[in-house]
């Protein structure tokens, strides 16, 4: 009989490439890593693994035998979630993970309405970027989390994990108050957004080829401008991203690339309050998300709306989508989103 234990460490080997990743991801020695494979093989009777240098390759049949691993997890956890619905009573910890704009916009109005239906349940928030949550609900160190996506960084399929809808916004090129003004360009309405129906994505054809949800825009929403030339008027500016190997990184260096250009980046910050005081400050131009402009209303910032936008979900692993726990915390997030936010999807 295979070990599920054993399985689940050929998984996290087939995503992760090393047994020193798998390691380090699941806190074992890579020994033990190594000699549970090895057990595992002698299991299945015939190699799993092929080695080559550094890095390990599965075998055509540890790949089949990944496969039927990741059927297997998601069957326990259909079976995790039907006993925790046969005991009743929401109790013990919930595994959250979510950034930082999410977490303070959103995050502690869901947590309030949590305690009060489920008394028993202690969610613990632990702040982590999306580009890692992948990880760590895999290897069980989240039991649920926030997950963003860009137009120009869509979120790829994540063996092993589910996700629902949860809210998109807006993105904002914000600049110095004082910086000289691009020419707005076209103004796209709810009824009207550029390229409809073109099927191309961020970054192919002209400025005005893409634009999400534009029907989904209401009324009173802020005028959508030509982004190509909003970004365009601030190439030579310094630029404020956030840190290399985020989200939010890789979307301004490819909104800024598909504009024509390459930004000088001077400052490397994640807090986008802080992004805003540094734009304040004149130290460069920063594109930011509706969340992160929330609240402030700084003279010296100004702010132009793109035509991009940043959605959110909420993920978790494959076959917990009923589980009450995860279930109930996502009911509370989605009665906690801002009115202002746009809906995204419909959630079954």
């Amino acid at each position: 009989m295979l070990d599920v234990r054993r399985l689940r460490l050929l998984r996290e080997l087939a995503r992760r490439g090393t047994i020193a990743a798998v390691a380090e991801a699941l806190a074992f020695s890579p020994s033990a890593v190594s000699q549970q494979l090895g057990v595992l093989e002698r299991e299945a009777g015939l190699p799993l693994l092929e080695r080559t240098g550094r890095r390990v390759r599965l075998t055509p049949a540890g790949q089949n035998l990944v496969r039927h691993a990741e059927a297997v997890l998601e069957r326990l956890e259909q079976a995790d979630a039907d006993l925790a619905e046969a005991r009743g009573g929401l109790a013990g910890a919930l595994r959250i993970g979510a950034f930082p704009t999410a977490i303070r916009a959103i995050v502690p109005a869901a947590l309030g309405a949590l305690a009060r239906r489920h008394p028993g349940l202690e969610p613990m928030v632990s702040e982590t970027d999306p580009a890692a949550v992948a990880h760590a609900l895999r290897a069980g160190d989240l039991d649920v989390a926030l997950i963003h996506e860009y137009d120009f960084v869509p979120a790829p399929p994540e063996p092993g994990l589910d996700a629902q809808p949860l809210y998109r916004e807006a993105m904002y090129l914000a600049a110095p108050a004082n910086a000289a003004a691009p020419a707005p360009g076209p103004e796209y309405g709810p009824e009207h957004g550029p390229g409809q129906g073109s099927g191309q994505g961020p970054g192919q054809g002209s400025d005005q080829e893409f634009d999400p949800g534009a029907a989904d825009r209401g009324p009173g929403r802020d005028p959508v401008h030509d982004q190509g030339a909003v970004l365009r008027a601030h190439a030579d500016a310094p630029w404020i991203t956030a840190t290399p190997g985020t989200l939010c990184h890789t979307m301004a260096l490819r909104a800024c690339q598909a504009a024509g250009f390459t930004p000088r980046i001077r400052h490397r910050v994640d807090e986008f309050p802080t992004v805003l005081a540094l734009v304040a400050a004149g130290q460069g131009v920063a594109v930011v998300p509706q969340l992160g402009i929330t609240g402030s209303a700084d003279p010296a910032v100004s702010l132009t709306r793109l035509v991009m936008e940043r959605r959110t979900k909420v993920a978790f692993r494959s076959g917990a989508a009923a589980h009450p726990a995860v279930a109930a915390f996502g009911a509370a997030l989605r009665a906690s989103v801002p009115p202002e936010l746009a809906t995204w999807g419909s959630v079954t």
